[in-house]
């Protein structure tokens, strides 16, 4: 299984969210920015005021599985900041709405291959 390789740089975050595109979903929004690179950068953002430590970390680590389920279909070249929306109980997020709108997001942003 290859390794998902991760935006840490602050200033990629502040790259993706200048210069993406941003599309809106129920649970996640994301900016999509085209790097230089053959593979794909991802870059997941919760702030602090959805919850303490542990339900943080338990969406992130949802968002990043789902990634991973996807990462085989989407096209190269790309770095992917995705956002949980804030207006969202943090309780009512699972697997399968976020699943939802990853599938709903990169059919809309045509980066599918």
């Amino acid at each position: 299984m290859k390794k998902t390789v991760t935006i840490k740089k602050n200033y990629e975050f502040k790259q993706a969210f200048s210069k993406g595109k941003f599309y809106g979903g129920t649970y996640i929004h994301m900016y999509i920015y085209m790097n230089k690179l053959n593979y794909n950068k991802i870059g997941i953002a919760v702030q602090k005021k959805t919850g303490k430590a542990v339900k943080r970390n338990r969406v992130k680590r949802l968002i990043r599985e789902n990634y991973k389920n996807y990462e085989k279909d989407i096209k190269t070249g790309y770095n992917i900041l995705i956002i949980l929306n804030k207006n969202k109980n943090i309780d009512e997020i699972n697997f399968y709405n976020i699943k939802e709108d990853f599938f709903n997001i990169f059919k809309k942003s045509n980066i599918f291959n």
